[in-house]
Formats: structure tokens, C-alpha cells, sequence
């Protein structure tokens, strides 16, 4: 009995050492790896946490010793306020996806740093060059590049065909020009007797994003609203303020839109449900609307006026300082990975976003999906057309201007022209100390 009992405990304390040195071995194993922070601009939960989720555990699976520790921390505003603030407390993000417009921003403040010390193989330089242009144009300022783009996109049109049909117009031919947009939109357009509208032709959204919104008219004005360094804007030339008075009259003058503000979240709703044949948002909403319009859609580029074009918009990859030399260089291992040709097809044709590099096109998933589905090729084409989303140094401040101004024109508390030159001297008050 006695030897039994103690048997049975010396049993115990052998697997007690057992687990206490897998415990220590496995705790030295943990102690080794890499762990790098990375900040991503969405709401805990939902299809996109579960896409971004599965490529962290497929780099972690092919890259034994680095962890990603993914924290969804809200809007892109409240994900660039957290990301700052952890920096100055001296704890930042090691990888953050933030607005391409945000350079200047974490640029002024010194929070990242550029990649272009990281670029050290014939490999890197040639991934670095890999990007579409258009892209790089909100990633690149110096001769630098401080941003590498992921998740970007550009403004496009959709059309309802049905809507369309029943209008008497070709369903498969979208307006392609400002004045064919008019003439459409108000055939589009439904009242009753009373003048109440059921449909109509078009919404531009005017909150949320109104600027660049509004960067699908100046561009196709053949204007730009700012130089290449942040530093001066042109708010107030002709061609803006021809612009704007043009999204003014859809509404007061062609009574084809809404008048007012038309809310940037509800106008792929109103589009779902006949409110609207057509909308003008991001083409981040293709899926979307792939998968909740119960009617044949089409996608177009923006009509042109004296050009065609839009802004490009959405996300970029930004490394931040303060890091040690190994994890910067798995922080750098990361971002490459997620934007392989491959991986960039894959994020594309999930989220609806351009994949952002010309041989994620060539791939044969994506060759396959726009087959399909031809419209998905329609912002990638645009790109030849693209020019950079409003960015400049003090960006929010900035952009508030501009927003400013837009809603004042467009609820009819100023004229366009007295708008946009209110805006410019704001503007040029703000960016006074970086000229």
C-alpha cells in the first residue's frame, strides 16, 4: 500500500516536471516571437473582421516566430486618433491601415516612418514600383514613400437597368457625359400629381465624404484641389466653382436629386429600394450591392465634362516608429505579404475594393471573377483617369473647409462662388505656417 502510494506520487511529480518543462519551454518559445500591433480601421465583428482574421493566421501559419495581434479599432477617424494617441504615449501600432490622405498628418507629427530604408533586394524595389500609379500619388510626397496601398478604391456610378427600361432609355448604356446625366436623370425621375417624388434620377451623397464626392466633378471640370506637396489648395478657382454649381442644379435648377444633404450611409438603401436609379459612391460598395440589389445593375465611370476622372479614396499600410530593427523588418515581411498579386486579387473580389497593383489583374481568380462579373473591372479602367483624394498638411481642418463650404452651397446658405472662396481663404489661413 505504502509503495503503491508512492508509485502513484512520484508518478505525479514526473509528469508535474514534464509539464512544468513544456511550460518553460513553451513560454521561452513565446518569448521569442515577434508580436507587432496591427491597427485596422473597422468595427469588432462583421465579414471583413473574419477576412482580415484568416490572412493573420495564414501569415502567422508560414511565418513560425511572428504574431500579429489584430485590433479593430473603429471608423478610419477613431482608428487614427487611437494610433496617435498610443504614439504619444509611447506605445504605438507597429502596422496601421489608414487613410491614404493621413501622410501629411502622421508625417507632421513624425508617427511613421518611410519605406523606402527597408527597400533593400532587387525584389523589394521591384514590389515598391508594383502599385498603380494613381495609387501612389496619396503614398508618396518628398521622394519618399510612407504609404504602400490596400484596401483603395475610387467613385464610381451605378445604375438600376430596370428603372431604366421603364424609362424608355438603352438599360445598358449609363449617361457618360454631365449634360446625358441631366437628360437621363429626368426621365428617371417619378412624381405624382402632387410633385411627390418616388424615384429619382441621381444621388451624390453630401455627408460622410462630401469632398470627395465632390472630387468627381472638379476632376471632371479638369481641375485639381490641391498641389502635390499639401500645401496650397485651389478651392476657389473657375472650374471648382463651376463644378459646384453644377451639383447645386440637380437638385434647384434639373429638381433630379434630392435637395439638401443626402446622407453618404443611406444612399446604397435608397438605391436597393428604387428610391434612386442612380448613386454615385465607392466602388468598396461593389459587393454590397452585388449581393442586395434585387434588379440588373450596371457600374460606369463617372460622366465626363472637360475631362473624365475621379478621386482615388480609401486605405493605406503605414509603419510607425519606435520600433526595433527585427520588428520592423517583420512589420515590412507583413505588409509584402498582404499585397502579393494573389493576395490582392483575393482582397479585391471579397471586398469590392481595386486590387491595387496591375498583376493582381492577371492572376487566374481574377481573370475569372471579372469574366463573371465585368463591372469589376470598371474602377480599375477609371485609374488612368484618377488623381489623388485631397490631402494636405493640417488635412482635417482642411477638409472641414471645403466640407463647409460644400453644405453651405449645397442647403442654399451661399452661393457656390461665395462658398468655395470663403473656403479657400480658411484653407490658406490653415496651411499659412507650411508655405
Amino acid at each position: 500500500m505504502f509503495c503503491t502510494k508512492v508509485k502513484w506520487l512520484a508518478a505525479i511529480a514526473a509528469v508535474a516536471l514534464v509539464a512544468l518543462a513544456t511550460g518553460i519551454m513553451t513560454s521561452a518559445a513565446t518569448a521569442k516571437d515577434i508580436v507587432l500591433s496591427f491597427y485596422y480601421p473597422v468595427a469588432v465583428g462583421g465579414p471583413i473582421t473574419k477576412i482580415i482574421d484568416g490572412y493573420v493566421a495564414d501569415f502567422e501559419k508560414e511565418n513560425p516566430g511572428i504574431k500579429i495581434n489584430a485590433i479593430y479599432a473603429g471608423t478610419y477617424q477613431d482608428t487614427l486618433t487611437k494610433a496617435l494617441t498610443a504614439f504619444k504615449s509611447g506605445e504605438p501600432p507597429d502596422i496601421a491601415v489608414l487613410l491614404s490622405t493621413d501622410m501629411f498628418t502622421l508625417i507632421d507629427e513624425d508617427a511613421i516612418t518611410p519605406f523606402d530604408d527597408l527597400l533593400k533586394t532587387d525584389a523589394d524595389k521591384t514590389w515598391a514600383k508594383s502599385f498603380f500609379p494613381a495609387f501612389m500619388e496619396n503614398s508618396q510626397t518628398g521622394g519618399k514613400t510612407w504609404g504602400i496601398p490596400f484596401q483603395r478604391s475610387t467613385i464610381v456610378m451605378f445604375w438600376n437597368k430596370d428603372a431604366f427600361k421603364d424609362a424608355g432609355l438603352d438599360p445598358d448604356k449609363a449617361p457618360d457625359t454631365w449634360d446625358e446625366l441631366v437628360a437621363d436623370g429626368g426621365k428617371l425621375t417619378k412624381r405624382d400629381a402632387s410633385g411627390n417624388v418616388s424615384q429619382w434620377g441621381i444621388e451624390i451623397p453630401s455627408t460622410g465624404f462630401p469632398y470627395w464626392l465632390f472630387q468627381g466633378l472638379t476632376t471632371a471640370d479638369d481641375v485639381r484641389l490641391m498641389n502635390q506637396a499639401g500645401t496650397t489648395t485651389y478651392f476657389d478657382k473657375p472650374g471648382v466653382v463651376q463644378a459646384l454649381q453644377y451639383w447645386v442644379d440637380l437638385s434647384r435648377k434639373y429638381k433630379i436629386q434630392p435637395e439638401g444633404t443626402i446622407e453618404w450611409g443611406t444612399t446604397p438603401k435608397d438605391f436597393f429600394e428604387r428610391k434612386t436609379a442612380i448613386m454615385w459612391t465607392s466602388t468598396g460598395n461593389l459587393t454590397n450591392v452585388r449581393a442586395n440589389a434585387k434588379f440588373p445593375f450596371g457600374v460606369a465611370m463617372l460622366p465626363a465634362h472637360q475631362g473624365r476622372g475621379s478621386p482615388t479614396g480609401g486605405g493605406n499600410f503605414y509603419l510607425f516608429k519606435k520600433m526595433a530593427n527585427e520588428e520592423r523588418d517583420a512589420a515590412f515581411k507583413f505588409v509584402k505579404w498582404m499585397t502579393t498579386p494573389e493576395r490582392a486579387a483575393d482582397w479585391g473580389i471579397a471586398t469590392g475594393y481595386v486590387a491595387v497593383r496591375p498583376d493582381a489583374w492577371d492572376t487566374s481568380k481574377m481573370k475569372k471573377y471579372v469574366a463573371d462579373f465585368p463591372a469589376a473591372a470598371v474602377a480599375r479602367d477609371q485609374l488612368k483617369y484618377a488623381v489623388a483624394e485631397l490631402s494636405t498638411h493640417d488635412n482635417q481642418r482642411v477638409t472641414k473647409a471645403l466640407n463647409d463650404g460644400l453644405q453651405a452651397a449645397l442647403t442654399g446658405t451661399k452661393t457656390p462662388q461665395q462658398a468655395m472662396t470663403d473656403a479657400q481663404q480658411e484653407a490658406a489661413r490653415i496651411l499659412k505656417p507650411y508655405q
